[in-house]
C-alpha cells in the first residue's frame, strides 16, 4: 500500500511512539486530541478514536486502534470516525488491530482500558464537558454487567429496571447502594464494588456511605430498608429472564464475502482456506458475534477504507449495527479470525512486515517529526533470571514403581534420561517458608514412572494443604528456575527404575545405561558455576555443536572439545564438570578443525555437525486466561491488561508465557477442581488457544493463592497482603471498600520444614552444594590465567574439597538435604573464606542472582548502640530497647536524613488530613517519617515497640491518629 502526504492527517503525526493511550475526538469531521485528563470521559453524542500501544518483548511496538461511536453520534461523524481509524492505521505502518467500538456493546478489551468502567455522559462535542459538572447530584440507577470488566448502563430509576439476574447501583447524594441479584455470581458481584469505588471516588470526592443490598433478603437491616424506602417500599421482583443477544450469534454459521466494487459478494466454498484470500483484495468475515474485515497488503488506502464501509452496510441489512467489527491486515490476523479457518499455516510470515512503517517514518522523518516509536526496536538483551531464592533446603527422590528413592546430596543433581524425579525445594520468603515441589521427567522415562511420580507430588502438595507450587518439567524443556536451584546439573542416558528396565526387556531394547568405564559424550551448557548442565549424547560425531563444549571418555582417556563459537568462560565450565564426571583424569584438549585422530576414533569418524546454539523457546507476552473446567472440556476467555485484582479467589486462571505455564488456583476453589489443575494445564497445552504453537511438554506451575512464588508475581505489580486476604472475591472488595484501603492481614508465621519418608531437613546453615569424590585428589588439568588467578586468591588448594567445582560463585550456594543430617559434607576452608569475602564486599564483578524485592513493612532497624540500653516495656506489654536519652532530645531539621535512612517531618504534615500535606512520602508508611520525639509523643512508645505489635494492632493505631 502507497503511502502519500494526503494519507496522514496532521493531528496523527507523532502517534503510538511509546507505549500507552491516546485519543482524539471527531469534531467537524476531524480527529481532535483530548487531554489525557479527560480520558475515560466518553459523550453518547461524540465519536472518538483510541489508540493503544504496547511494547513488547521483542522490542517491537503493537497498535490496537478503537474507534468508538456514542449511542447520539451522528452518521457523519462515525463515518468519519471510521476513516480516520484507517488513515491512522497506514501513518503507524498498515499493521494495526482495529475495532469498531458501539456504546454499551464495547468489546472487553477496550473496557481493560478504562477499569474499571466507562459511564457515557450525556452531550456531545456542541456542550463539550460542562455536563459532567453539574451542580446539583442527580439520583442515577445503573447496571452492571460482567465478571471480568464491567458493562455499565444507566437505567430509568425504576423498581421495574431491577431484576434478578445482574447487579444494580444507586447513587443517591447521600448514598451508594448495590443491589445483588439473586442469580448473580461472587465474581459479577465483586467487580461490580469496583465501579461503586469509582462512583465514590468521582462524583463524591471519596465522601459518602456505602451499602450492599442482598436481593430477597427483604428489609432485615436498615440500609436495605433505606434502599427499597427510595423506591415506594419493597415489592416482588418479577422472575422474567433478560435474553441475551450475543449467545444467540454465536449459533450462526461462519460465511465469507469478497468485496467487490463496495459490495460485499458472497462466496460459496465447502471450507474456508487461505487460500481464498487474495493480497490484492478486501474480504469480510461473518463469524456470528463478531465480523472481521480482512485487508490484503497491496490494496489501497481507498480500497480498504471502501470495505470498511461495505461492512457497515452489510450488517445494516442484517440488523446487526450493534455486531463488533473487526478490521485486520494480511499478515497481523487476530487468534478469532485464523481459527475459523480450516488450514491456516501456522508459519505464515509477511515479508514486507516493516516495509510500510518504514516508508512512513521516512516521511515523517523529512517533516521533522520524531519516528524513533515507529521503527522496531532491538530487542532487549538481558539473560533470563531464576527470580527465586537460590540458597534454601533442596531434597531430591527417584521414583521407583510406587515408591520414591532419596537421593544422596552428592547425586541429587545427577539424573537419568529414563527415570523420572520428584524434588522439594524449601526457601523462605516474603514472611513465611516457601515450598517449590516438582517432578521431572527423562525422554525416556515411561509412563507408568510418570504417573507415579505425578501421584506422590500431588500428595506431597496436598500434605502440606496447598501451600506449595507445584511443577511438572519435562527434559530438554527445563526453566532457569530448575537449573538455578540445582546449579550443577548432569544427564545421564539410561535408566535406573524398574519400569524403563521391563520396558527395554519386553521391547528387546540394549541398555544403554551410563558407564564410567565406557565411551560417552556430554555436551556442556549454562551460563555461569550457579547454572551449569553437561548432557550425555550419542557418541558420535554428528552430536557436536561448534556452539558448544563437549566432554568425551572411553574409560582410560579423556578429551575436552571446544567449538569454534564458544567463549573462555563455556571452556571454564567445562573444567568445573570434569570435577564432577571425571575427576581423576587429565584431559585432552581439543579444538575444533585441530583434532587428533584418536578423538575421531572414538566417535566412529568425522561427518557434518550443527553449529546453531540449540535451545527452549523464549518467554513471550504473557496473557492471562480464566478457566472453566467441566466433564474435561476446557473453556477460557482471554483477560485484557490484566492486573493481580483480575485473580479472583473462586476461579483458576492461566498465565500463558509462551515457554511456560501458570495454574493459578483461588483458596475458595473446590478440592475437586484444586485437584485436576495439572489436568487443566495439559488440556491448554493441547488446545493451544491462541495457535502459538505450545508445547505439550512446556513446563508446567501450579501456583496456589496465598504461596505465590517470585517468579509468578514478577508479572503483576503485586500486593502480599491481597493474595493473603480470606473470605469470597465480594466480602473481601466490600472490607477494603468500607475500610478505605487494603486491611490488614496478620502475617503467616514460619512454618518448620515438613519432611518425606521419615527424613528431616535439619536448617544446619554449615552445610554447602559440594558434590562428593576423591578429597585428595590433585588437579592436574589447566585452566585459563584469569581463571587461575582468581582461584589463587580465594582457595587454598591442599584444604579445598576437589570435588567441589572452584569457588568462583556468585552466590552462596542452597543447602543440601540428605537422609541423615550427619553425611552432610562439610563447607570447605576455600567456600568459608569465599563466603566471608562476600558477606563483607562483594567484587567488582560479581553478578548475584536477583530475588524478588517486596517492599517491607517492618521497621527500620535501630541503631546498634540502642541494643546496649536497659530494656523498658511499653503499653502493649512488648520490651523494648529504650532509646538514648541523646536521642529524645536532639533537633532534627524538617526533611533531614536520620540515621534509619528516612527523612523526618512534622506530624501536621504527614497526617491524611493536612493542609500542607509532604508529596514525595510512602503513604502507606506515614509514621515512619516521625522524628523519635514526635512518634513516642503520639503513639506512646517507640518505634521498635510499635513495629512489635501485630499489624491489625499498628494500623488501628495509625488510623486514630490520621496516618493511615
Amino acid at each position: 500500500m502507497s503511502v502519500s502526504m494526503r494519507d496522514l492527517d496532521p493531528a496523527f503525526q507523532g502517534a503510538g511512539q511509546k507505549a500507552g493511550i491516546e485519543i482524539w475526538r471527531i469534531e467537524n469531521f476531524r480527529p481532535v486530541p483530548i487531554s489525557k485528563s479527560h480520558y475515560g470521559k466518553f459523550f453518547t453524542g461524540d465519536s472518538y478514536v483510541v489508540l493503544k500501544t504496547t511494547a513488547l518483548k521483542s522490542g517491537a511496538l503493537r497498535h490496537d486502534i478503537h474507534y468508538w461511536l456514542g449511542k447520539d453520534t451522528s452518521q457523519d461523524e462515525s463515518g468519519a470516525a471510521a476513516i480516520k481509524t484507517v488513515e491512522l492505521d497506514a501513518a503507524l505502518g498498515g499493521r494495526a488491530v482495529q475495532y469498531r467500538e458501539v456504546q454499551g456493546h464495547e468489546t472487553e478489551k477496550f473496557l481493560s482500558y478504562f477499569k474499571p468502567c466507562i459511564i457515557p455522559q450525556e452531550g456531545g462535542v456542541a456542550s463539550g464537558f460542562k455536563h459532567a459538572e453539574l451542580e446539583e447530584h442527580k439520583t442515577s440507577l445503573y447496571i452492571c454487567k460482567g465478571k471480568h470488566v464491567v458493562h455499565v448502563k444507566e437505567v430509568p430509576f425504576a423498581r421495574s429496571s431491577l431484576n434478578h439476574d445482574d447487579i444494580f447501583i444507586l447513587d443517591t447524594k447521600s448514598k451508594i447502594f448495590q443491589f445483588n441479584g439473586a442469580n448473580s455470581s461472587i465474581q459479577e458481584r465483586a467487580k461490580a464494588l469496583e465501579v461503586v469505588q469509582y462512583i465514590k471516588d468521582t462524583y463524591h470526592d471519596g465522601k459518602c456511605e456505602v451499602a450492599a443490598i442482598e436481593d430477597g433478603k427483604l428489609m432485615a437491616d436498615a440500609d436495605t430498608g433505606e434502599f427499597w424506602g427510595l423506591f415506594g417500599g419493597f415489592a416482588p421482583l418479577p422472575r422474567k429472564t433478560a435474553i441475551d443477544e450475543t449467545k444467540s450469534l454465536d449459533v450462526l454459521s461462519t460465511k465469507l464475502y469478497r468485496v467487490d466494487k463496495g459490495q460485499a459478494v458472497p462466496i460459496e466454498a465447502d471450507s474456508l482456506t487461505k487460500e481464498l484470500l487474495d493480497t490484492n483484495k478486501c474480504y469480510i468475515l461473518d463469524a456470528g458475534i463478531e465480523v472481521c474485515v480482512w485487508m490484503g497488503r497491496s490494496t489501497s488506502l481507498d480500497e480498504r477504507k471502501t470495505a470498511s464501509g461495505a461492512a457497515d452496510e452489510l450488517l445494516i441489512g442484517l440488523d446487526r449495527t450493534k455486531c463488533h467489527v473487526v478490521r485486520v491486515i494480511e499478515g497481523f490476523e487476530t487468534v478469532m479470525f485464523r481459527s475459523k479457518f480450516d488450514s491456516w499455516p501456522h508459519s505464515a510470515e509477511v515479508a514486507v512486515s516493516e516495509d510500510g512503517r518504514g516508508k512512513v517514518a521516512a516521511l515523517l522523518k523529512r517533516q521533522g517529526v520524531n519516528v524513533k516509536g515507529l521503527m522496531k526496536a532491538a530487542p532487549p538483551k538481558e539473560e533470563p533470571q531464576p527470580y527465586i531464592d537460590c540458597t534454601g533446603n533442596l531434597q531430591v527422590w527417584r521414583v521407583n514403581a510406587q515408591q520414591k528413592m532419596l537421593l544422596e546430596a552428592s547425586n541429587q543433581s545427577k539424573f537419568y534420561s529414563g527415570d523420572c524425579y520428584i524434588f522439594q525445594y524449601s526457601y523462605m520468603g516474603e514472611d513465611k517458608e516457601e515450598y517449590l515441589i516438582g517432578t521431572w521427567f527423562g525422554k525416556r522415562s515411561v509412563e507408568d514412572d510418570q504417573v507415579s511420580a505425578t501421584l506422590q507430588a500431588s500428595t506431597m502438595v496436598e500434605s502440606l494443604k496447598f501451600s506449595a507450587t507445584q511443577a511438572r518439567i519435562y527434559e530438554g524443556y527445563e526453566p532457569i528456575q530448575f537449573f538455578a536451584i540445582f546449579q550443577s546439573f548432569i544427564v545421564f542416558k539410561g535408566g535406573l527404575s524398574e519400569a524403563y528396565k521391563k520396558f527395554l526387556a519386553e521391547n528387546e531394547l540394549p541398555d544403554d545405561t551410563y558407564n564410567e568405564d565406557g565411551i560417552a559424550l556430554f555436551r556442556v551448557q549454562g551460563t555461569g558455576p550457579d547454572n551449569m548442565q553437561a548432557i550425555q549424547v550419542e557418541p558420535v560425531a554428528s552430536s557436536l555443536n561448534s556452539s558448544y563444549c563437549y566432554i568425551l571418555h572411553n574409560g582410560s582417556s579423556i578429551f575436552t572439545w571446544s567449538g569454534n563459537l564458544t567463549s573462555s568462560e563455556d571452556q571454564e565450565l567445562v573444567e568445573r564438570q570434569l570435577d564432577l564426571i571425571k575427576p581423576d583424569l587429565q584431559s585432552k584438549l581439543q579444538k575444533e578443525g585441530a583434532e587428533s585422530e584418536l578423538f575421531w576414533d572414538i566417535l566412529g569418524g568425522k561427518s557434518e555437525y550443527s553449529s546453531q546454539k540449540t535451545g527452549r523457546d523464549a518467554e513471550s507476552d504473557p496473557h492471562l486466561f480464566l478457566c472453566t473446567f467441566s466433564k474435561g472440556d476446557l473453556k477460557v476467555n482471554e483477560i485484557y491488561n490484566f492486573n493481580q485484582d483480575d485473580l479472583m479467589t473462586e476461579d483458576i486462571f492461566i498465565l500463558d508465557c509462551h515457554s511456560d505455564i501458570y495454574i493459578w488456583v483461588g483458596q475458595q476453589v473446590e478440592y475437586k477442581t484444586k485437584m485436576q489443575a495439572l489436568a487443566i494445564g495439559e488440556k491448554f497445552l493441547e488446545h493451544d488457544f491462541l495457535l502459538e504453537k505450545l508445547s505439550r511438554q512446556a513446563p508446567i506451575y501450579i501456583v496456589m493463592e496465598g504461596s505465590e512464588p517470585p517468579f509468578f508475581t514478577r508479572f503483576f505489580t503485586w500486593d502480599s497482603e491481597k493474595s493473603a486476604m480470606h473470605g469470597n472475591s465480594f466480602q473481601r472488595k466490600l472490607t477494603i471498600l468500607k475500610s478505605g484501603g487494603t486491611p490488614a492481614v496478620e502475617k503467616v508465621k514460619r512454618r518448620t520444614t515438613s519432611s518425606y519418608g521419615g527424613r528431616s531437613a535439619a536448617p544446619d546453615k554449615s552445610r554447602s552444594r559440594s558434590m562428593s569424590s576423591s578429597p585428595d585428589r590433585v588437579r592436574v588439568r589447566g585452566r585459563s590465567p584469569a581463571f587461575n588467578a582468581l582461584a589463587a586468591n580465594f582457595e587454598n588448594p591442599n584444604a579445598r574439597n576437589l570435588s567441589t567445582p572452584p569457588p568462583m560463585v556468585r552466590k552462596v550456594y542452597p543447602k543440601s538435604v540428605t537422609p541423615d543430617s550427619a553425611k552432610l559434607a562439610p563447607k570447605s576452608s576455600a567456600i568459608s573464606a569465599l563466603s566471608a569475602t562476600f558477606e563483607k564486599h562483594p567484587p567488582p564483578r560479581e553478578v548475584i542472582i536477583p530475588r524478588s524485592i517486596k517492599a517491607s513493612t517492618e521497621a527500620p532497624k535501630p541503631n546498634p548502640d540502642d541494643n546496649s540500653k536497659r530494656n523498658s516495656t511499653s503499653s502493649s506489654g512488648v520490651e523494648v530497647p529504650k532509646p538514648k536519652p541523646e536521642a529524645m532530645q536532639e533537633e532534627v531539621k524538617e526533611g533531614e536524613a536520620k540515621d534509619d535512612g528516612h527523612p523526618v517531618y512534622p506530624y501536621d504534615q504527614l497526617k491524611t488530613t493536612s493542609k500542607d500535606p509532604v508529596t514525595e512520602i510512602d503513604v502507606t508508611k506515614r509514621e515512619t517519617y516521625l522524628s523519635s520525639v514526635e512518634f513516642r509523643e503520639k503513639f506512646g512508645m517507640t518505634k521498635d515497640a510499635f513495629y512489635k505489635l501485630p499489624k491489625w494492632k499498628q494500623n488501628k493505631l495509625k488510623m486514630t491518629l490520621q496516618l493511615f
